[in-house]
C-alpha cells in the first residue's frame, strides 16, 4: 500500500481538459489539493465543479499562459497561498497543432515550442522554491510516445519538443536532486480524450487496432502513473520516462500484431 498524497498541494497545469484533466482527477481522489491551470475560464471552472468533490481536498484554478514567465511565477504564489506550499508539480501543458514540414511556418513552430519547451522549463523553474521547502518535491513532465520513440506526419515540431522535454528532464533530475526534487516523464500513446469524439469510427477502430491491448488509454491511465512517481515510495526514482501505451511501440511491424 503506497502512502497517501491526501492533504499534498498539486499543480496540474493544463489541468482543465485532456490528460491533464485526468492527472487532476486522480490526484483530486487521492485527496490532495489541486490547482489546475489553464487559458479558458469556462473549461477551468467547470473542471474544478466537477473534480472538487471527489476527494477530502480542494480543487481550485489560475488563469494564464504557461510560456510567459510572470504567469507562472504567480500560479507558483496562488498554489501557495491557497495550500501553504507545492508538494508536486505536474507540468501537463502541451499543444499538437498538425503541420507537415514542408509547410510549416515559423510560427506554427513557436506555438509549439513556446508552450512546450518553453512553458516546461518556466513552470518548473517558478516551482522550484516551494517544492525544495515541501521536503518530498515531485516534477512530473507529460512528455508523449511521439518524438522520443515514435514520429508521425504533421508533428516534427510536436515530436521535437517532447523529445526536447527528455533531455530537460535529465539535467534538471540531477540539478535538482541535492534539493529532494525528483523529476520524471509520462510518456502517453494514443489516449482518448475529448477531441476523439469528432474522429471518424473507422479512424479510432484503426487506431485501436495498432495496439496490443487493442484499446485506446484512459486519461486516468496517465493520472495513475504520475500517482506513481509523486508517491513517497518513488523518492529514489529520478530522471526517468514511463510509456503508457498499452505496448503501442513493440510490434516491429503491422505483421506482428496479425499474427495474434
Amino acid at each position: 500500500m503506497f502512502t497517501s498524497i491526501a492533504g499534498r498541494s498539486v499543480i496540474v497545469t493544463g489541468g482543465t481538459k485532456g490528460i491533464g484533466k485526468g492527472i487532476a482527477r486522480v490526484m483530486a481522489k487521492a485527496g490532495a489539493n489541486v490547482l489546475v491551470t489553464g487559458r479558458n475560464r469556462d473549461d477551468a471552472e467547470a473542471t474544478v465543479g466537477e473534480l472538487d468533490a471527489l476527494g477530502t481536498g480542494r480543487v481550485e484554478y489560475f488563469l494564464g499562459d504557461v510560456a510567459d514567465a510572470a504567469a507562472c511565477q504567480a500560479m507558483a504564489a496562488a498554489a501557495i497561498e491557497s495550500f501553504g506550499g507545492i508538494d508536486i508539480l505536474c507540468a501537463n501543458a502541451g499543444i499538437f497543432p498538425d503541420a507537415k514540414l514542408a509547410t510549416m511556418s515559423e510560427e506554427d513552430m513557436d506555438r509549439v515550442f513556446d508552450t512546450n519547451i518553453k512553458g516546461t522549463l518556466l513552470t518548473v523553474q517558478a516551482c522550484i522554491p516551494a517544492l525544495a521547502a515541501s521536503g518530498h518535491g515531485r516534477v512530473v513532465l507529460t512528455s508523449s510516445i511521439t518524438g522520443p520513440i515514435t514520429g508521425f506526419p504533421g508533428w516534427s515540431h510536436y515530436g521535437a519538443s517532447k523529445a526536447a522535454q527528455l533531455g530537460f528532464m535529465r539535467t534538471a533530475a540531477i540539478e535538482l536532486a541535492p534539493l529532494g526534487i525528483t523529476v520524471n516523464a509520462v510518456l502517453p500513446g494514443n489516449v482518448a480524450t475529448e477531441g476523439l469524439a469528432d474522429l471518424w469510427e473507422g479512424y479510432r477502430r484503426s487506431m485501436e487496432m495498432s495496439i496490443p491491448m487493442r484499446r485506446l488509454g484512459d486519461v486516468e491511465d496517465i493520472g495513475n502513473a504520475a500517482l506513481f512517481f509523486a508517491c513517497d515510495e518513488a523518492a529514489y526514482v529520478t530522471g526517468q520516462a514511463l510509456a503508457i501505451d498499452g505496448g503501442q511501440v513493440l510490434p516491429e511491424s503491422l505483421a506482428a500484431l496479425e499474427a495474434m
